[in-house]
């Protein structure tokens, strides 16, 4: 099973004890479930008696079963398991089942729950061991913005993106991740989350230490490969004799111990040189086979 799936597995299994969350993610649940879509703005031209069918076609079977749990809760909501139909009246779902942050969402806990039901009805999200990203497929513009605001209340930064038919609601950092997983009550695969981060961030750490010594080490023997070049050019011109005592006991040093650092040259020395003292001195070579070039 996917990472996504073992979330979506345990959110499952997750109910609020209070009847405004039960509503809250019911709420998201046949929003996002309904893909027939009956627009909220038809609600206000609907009779109060005149009941309103909602077809629950979300892939997940196990969502279903969780919605028809949520609607043991109220008797007014007619379950077809079969058909995976609920039959709501309509002032009910005016009531309780649009969401809306200012009115039935305006509780922490309400907006919990409903993001956990949006989760489980449109959401998805990658292995965090390949990369970080969660992000809920909305078809209709105003539910990502919906979406984006209830997110944005728990100082979590989402963004959307319009991708072919869907209006996609996204968050990539890591942290922010953890931060959904948490809200939404998926705490084991929160653990689980943290625990491959950590071992991605471990491994970074090392590549990129591993990349920076590599580089050091290459670029330590190509300046001591250009350094001989220089020494022997010296040699070969005016021989090594002909310079300063500082300058050709280095020279020497350098030809004898090809591989070895600045550091270690200078060890070399009596009295011994330190590290920047070498290198000036390799680099007076430098400057006098260049001339000699020229």
């Amino acid at each position: 099973m996917s990472f996504s799936g073992e979330v979506k597995e345990e959110l499952l299994k997750q109910y609020a004890s209070s009847v405004h969350c039960i509503y809250a993610e019911l709420a998201a649940i046949v929003l996002f479930g309904d893909r027939r879509r009956i627009k909220s703005d038809q609600m206000d031209y609907l009779p109060e008696n005149e009941e309103i069918t909602v077809l629950l076609s979300t892939e997940n079977d196990f969502v279903r079963q969780k919605a028809f749990t949520l609607c043991k809760k109220n008797i007014n909501i007619k379950v077809d398991r079969e058909q995976g139909i609920l039959t709501i009246p309509a002032a009910f779902r005016k009531e309780h089942l649009m969401p809306d942050p200012d009115g039935a969402l305006k509780r922490q806990c309400c907006r919990r729950a409903f993001l956990r039901g949006a989760y489980l009805s449109i959401g998805s999200m990658s292995n965090p061991g390949k990369s970080y990203h969660l992000e809920f497929d909305c078809i209709r513009e105003e539910e990502a913005h919906l979406l984006q605001e209830l997110i944005a209340a728990f100082d979590i930064p989402a963004k959307i993106v319009e991708r072919k038919k869907y209006f996609v609601v996204y968050v990539k950092e890591g942290s922010a991740i953890c931060d959904m997983l948490n809200i939404m009550g998926a705490h084991a695969s929160l653990m689980n989350f943290e625990n491959q981060r950590i071992v991605k961030e471990v491994r970074n750490s090392i590549n990129r230490k591993v990349n920076c010594e590599t580089a050091n080490i290459t670029k330590t023997v190509n300046a001591a490969a250009a350094q001989v070049r220089d020494i022997m050019l010296i040699e070969e011109t005016v021989g090594l004799e002909e310079l300063p005592e500082n300058l050709r006991r280095i020279a020497r040093l350098r030809l004898e111990y090809q591989e070895a650092t600045l550091q270690e040259l200078g060890d070399l020395l009596t009295p011994p040189v330190g590290k920047s003292g070498v290198n000036h001195r390799l680099r007076k070579l430098s400057e006098i086979a260049r001339s000699m070039r020229k």
